[in-house]
C-alpha cells in the first residue's frame, strides 16, 4: 500500500505538440523506475484499438509497456493486477458508462486509494477521477446509470477551461458562467478549472499545480481565483464541508 498518487491532466495534446507531449517529463517522474507496464483504459474513445496503438506508441517511447484494458477478457482482473492506471480522454458520458458496466468503479478505487498503485488521467479521464462528472464540458451521448465518479479527489474539475473571449460576440454562457449554475446548487464542492497546459499532482494528502498555464478555482459563494503553476491546493483535499472555506 501507499498514499494516493494521482496526475491529473487537462489535456492530451497542447497546441504545437504530440499526444502527451507537453506531459511527457511529468508522466516520467511520476511513473518512476518502479512501474514497468501502464494499463491503459480507452472507453473514453468510440475506436478503442486506434487509441491503443496511440497511447502504447507514447508510453513505449517512454520506457513503458502499455496493456489496453478492452484487449483483457476480464477487465476487473486487470485492474487488480494492474501497475499503474491512465484512462486517456474523449467523452465522459461514455467513459463512465462504461466504467460502471465493467463493474470497475469499486475496483479503481481500491487500487488507487488502498493499494497506492499511480493512477494517471488526462481530460476526461481527469473528469472521472474526481466527486463526478457534473462539470465536464462534454455532451451526453450515454446514459451513464449515475454522474457520480471514481471520487479520488473529494472536488472536482473542469478540463480544457475556457477564459472568455473578450473580442467575441459568442452570446451564449461562459464557461465560468457554467459553473456558477452549477455552484448554484446546495452542497457542490470547489471546482478546479485547468486550462490547457495545466494539472495536477496529488501525493498522499498534497496537491500541486503543474504545466505551463494556471488554473481558476471555483468556490460555492465565493468569488472565482486565479492560481498560477507551483500553487499548493492541499487544502482541496480535506474531505469537509468545503463549500463552506
Amino acid at each position: 500500500g501507499g498514499p494516493r498518487r494521482l496526475l491529473l491532466v487537462s489535456n492530451s495534446t497542447l497546441h504545437g505538440g504530440g499526444y502527451l507531449g507537453h506531459c511527457q517529463q511529468h508522466i516520467k517522474s511520476f511513473l518512476g523506475e518502479k512501474v514497468k507496464r501502464v494499463l491503459f483504459v480507452p472507453y473514453a474513445l468510440h475506436d478503442r484499438d486506434a487509441y491503443a496503438r496511440t497511447a502504447r506508441e507514447k508510453f513505449e517511447s517512454l520506457g513503458y509497456g502499455l496493456d489496453s484494458i478492452h484487449e483483457s477478457c476480464d477487465p476487473v482482473e486487470a485492474i487488480r493486477k494492474s501497475e499503474a492506471i491512465f484512462i486517456g480522454g474523449g467523452n465522459t458520458f461514455r467513459l463512465l458508462k462504461a466504467l460502471y458496466d465493467n463493474s470497475l468503479i469499486q475496483e479503481i478505487r481500491k487500487r488507487v486509494l488502498e493499494d497506492g498503485i499511480p493512477y494517471m488521467g488526462s481530460s476526461a479521464g481527469t473528469n472521472v477521477a474526481t466527486i463526478s462528472i457534473n462539470t465536464t464540458n462534454d455532451m451526453p451521448i450515454v446514459y451513464p446509470p449515475s454522474l457520480e465518479a471514481l471520487g479520488l479527489v473529494p472536488f472536482n474539475i473542469n478540463p480544457h477551461y475556457l477564459d472568455p473571449d473578450v473580442k467575441s460576440t459568442h452570446m451564449g454562457e461562459t464557461r465560468e458562467e457554467r459553473i456558477r449554475q452549477y455552484h448554484e446548487e446546495p452542497n457542490t464542492p470547489p471546482v478546479l478549472g485547468l486550462r490547457e497546459g495545466a494539472m495536477l499532482l496529488v501525493e498522499g494528502d498534497k496537491a500541486t499545480l503543474q504545466g505551463v498555464t494556471g488554473a481558476r478555482l471555483f468556490l460555492r459563494g465565493k468569488k472565482p481565483t486565479e492560481h498560477e503553476p507551483g500553487t499548493d491546493f492541499s487544502f482541496l483535499l480535506i474531505d469537509s464541508n468545503l463549500q463552506n472555506l
